[in-house]
């Protein structure tokens, strides 16, 4: 029988498969259609010190092989999530979750994560310091090593949860980051988050979205994070979280060959909102077909072309 199980930071998962944040929202909806805990785990709704809003409409504009969001993290704010969301999981999801944070201010951040760390739902924090549709936080972290290794001090100094840092593909130098993460403490590197890109509309000669700006996630981006992926998880010791473009089966395989510990599937939920269950579902046929018996196994296991000339 294949054996899809993986650890990542400790914690064991029934399979490599984790709905990325965003694109999930805390996961009510999708339980209504299918039961949830056939995921390893999912990261939840990107969640700030604050309530936000977020960007103006429009904010979303369709592109080849993938589309444009400049949503810039709606949300309820940490104090409701968990005082009515975090309750409300425990009737559909019964597996450690993972909490996705960002934050204007290291102070931000840290205050946010010493609240989820305290709740015993969450099973990692994943510090999100590469969202590139906000203003004055987010990216602005994630795109400088120093700045992103003083948020990643300030949180474990006050957290005991396993922290994964999001990282950024608008970057020069993406290995640069993320040592400087692993040197500040951090427990897992996940990557990458969307790449800025920009759609004008011919008619009206403006942007499509209000933001100008926005992140480009689908298809499209699927061999830039498979390089990223790569060139991390050979660079670090710590555990890689995969993602970006992610949507079969196939591709889960991929990015765990590049270094992936786990891979998370984002955009493909906004298209048919059954994709994980269908991953999870066609894994074990993939895994026979690539003669896998233990997902854990294929880990970082693809051989560079040095190696073997």
């Amino acid at each position: 029988m294949a054996d899809l199980s993986v650890e990542l930071c400790g914690i064991k998962l029934d399979n490599p498969v984790i709905p990325a944040s965003g694109t999930f929202g805390f996961g009510a909806e999708f339980a209504e259609l299918y039961d949830i805990n056939v995921l390893g785990t999912f990261s939840f709704k990107g969640t700030t010190r604050q309530p936000r809003f977020g960007n103006p409409t429009p904010r979303i504009a369709e592109c080849p092989a993938g589309m444009l969001n400049s949503v810039g993290l709606q949300n309820p704010g940490v104090e409701h999530v968990i005082a009515e969301e975090l309750p409300r999981m425990k009737t559909y999801f019964c597996k450690p979750v993972m909490a996705n944070v960002s934050g204007f201010s290291v102070e931000d951040y840290a205050y946010t994560c010493a609240l989820l760390d305290a709740q015993d739902q969450i099973g990692w924090i994943e510090l999100n310091v590469s969202c590139p549709n906000v203003h004055g936080g987010g990216m602005s972290f994630g795109t400088d090593p120093e700045a992103a290794a003083g948020v990643v001090r300030a949180v474990k100094a006050i957290t005991k949860k396993p922290i994964i840092v999001k990282l950024s593909p608008n970057v020069t130098d993406i290995v640069a980051v993320a040592l400087a993460c692993e040197k500040a403490g951090a427990d897992g590197i996940s990557l990458i988050n969307t790449l800025l890109g920009m759609r004008i509309d011919l008619k009206t000669r403006r942007p499509v979205l209000a933001n100008n700006t926005g992140g480009l996630s689908g298809p499209a981006v699927f061999p830039v994070a498979l390089r990223m992926v790569w060139q991390v998880a050979h660079a670090v010791d710590i555990p890689v979280v995969g993602m970006g473009g992610v949507s079969s089966a196939d591709d889960m395989i991929e990015m765990m060959l590049a270094g992936a510990t786990a891979v998370e599937v984002g955009a493909a939920n906004l298209v048919d909102p059954y994709a994980c269950r269908d991953i999870i579902n066609e894994l074990p046929e993939t895994m026979r077909k690539y003669k896998i018996e233990k997902l854990s196994d294929i880990i970082k296991g693809a051989n560079s072309w040095e190696k073997t000339l």
